[in-house]
């Protein structure tokens, strides 16, 4: 198939510029096949990345008479095609300006949200110093560092933030194929989507700071209890919003596979599933953020270990110091999965383009 598909490409380039010579007419051919532009073009005019402009302009020249097959076969189609691949790989002066810009505009923005840390900071430690607010109260980013150090020597920082990094991840990767199975359930069978719906979008519009004492009376006051918590903040939004995605998949792509004998299997494998990927990290960038709440939720009722426990904790024998930390730790495992994750979704859509 693929020779034939080659011989067909070079027999109607052939064809195409022998045309053109018969009828002496100027013709304008774009291509990204460095082999056809050589040999059936007199002038081939390189193009650079975004921004887009005329890179070169390089004059092709062979003897009168041969054709656009022939040419392959001379030693000069050689020196052009390299001479050709050699200016696509070099970067203009209108795209090094265009990189330099945008790497400027990151380091400014880099710098501005550094500054507006660093001031805030110095504002609220000076305010502290300077007991123009109750540090008792309000604490001040020195106490928040010594109260740090304190508990990293004795280890204890890492036994809090490392039980509630592990239920967040639990509740996220349960939530995450919880949420995907309901909705190929309910994407394969239209009665039981339509049964289950307005019970999903009742579940989803709960509370779900007040399941979780329910939930600690039914399944006692332990990891499985918060985790479960976490997944209930979690799960029925996903599924709602995956299930949407699911049906906004292109009806002619389904067409076109029932037209070749494909059933339901094939159509969610081959297309639903496929379409869906983006949709899917979205929905998981904002369950990493739910899941996270949800497991603070559980550690502030039934936990003795972990941020949540801490923020309690410190609450109520006004250790702020306790509570601030525990709330910046939190906003750093929040920053770092959602980073991750962005990552994934990155590479997953450089792959796929």
């Amino acid at each position: 198939m693929n020779r034939f598909l080659l011989w067909t490409r070079l027999t109607v380039g052939d064809d195409i510029g022998s045309i053109i010579k018969k009828e002496q007419k100027t013709a304008i051919l774009v291509t990204h096949d460095l082999s056809e532009a050589v040999s059936l073009g007199n002038q081939v005019l390189v193009l650079s990345k975004r921004p887009a402009t005329i890179k070169s302009v390089i004059d092709i020249s062979f003897p009168e008479n041969i054709s656009p097959l022939e040419r392959r076969n001379l030693p000069e189609f050689k020196d052009y095609f390299n001479k050709i691949w050699k200016e696509l790989n070099e970067i203009s002066l209108a795209q090094q300006k265009f990189l330099l810009a945008q790497k400027k505009h990151r380091r400014t923005v880099a710098a501005s949200r550094l500054c507006i840390f660093v001031l805030f900071l110095g504002i609220w430690e000076g305010a502290a110093r300077l007991n123009l607010i109750d540090s008792f109260f309000f604490s001040s980013p020195s106490g928040v560092a010594l109260c740090a150090r304190d508990m990293l020597l004795d280890h204890t920082l890492f036994i809090h933030t490392g039980v509630t990094l592990f239920e967040t991840i639990s509740s996220f990767v349960l939530t995450t194929v919880l949420a995907l199975l309901t909705t190929i359930i309910l994407w394969l069978n239209r009665k039981i989507s339509e049964t289950l719906e307005p019970y999903l979008v009742i579940l989803n519009s709960l509370p779900k700071s007040a399941l979780a004492p329910l939930l600690i009376v039914w399944l006692g006051a332990n990891y499985n209890t918060i985790i479960i918590t976490g997944i209930s903040v979690a799960v029925f939004g996903s599924v709602l919003s995956l299930y949407t995605s699911f049906q906004s998949v292109d009806p002619e792509k389904i067409k076109l596979i029932k037209t070749l004998g494909g059933k339901k299997y094939h159509i969610l494998t081959k297309v639903v599933l496929p379409a869906n990927i983006p949709a899917l990290f979205a929905v998981m960038k904002v369950n990493i953020g739910l899941c996270l709440v949800g497991v603070i939720i559980g550690e502030f009722i039934s936990s003795r270990q972990g941020l949540g426990y801490l923020i309690i904790y410190g609450s109520q024998v006004f250790k702020l110091d306790f509570v601030i930390m525990s709330i910046v730790i939190l906003c750093l495992l929040a920053w770092g999965l959602y980073s991750l994750l962005s990552h994934f979704e990155k590479r997953y859509l450089k792959r796929m383009s």
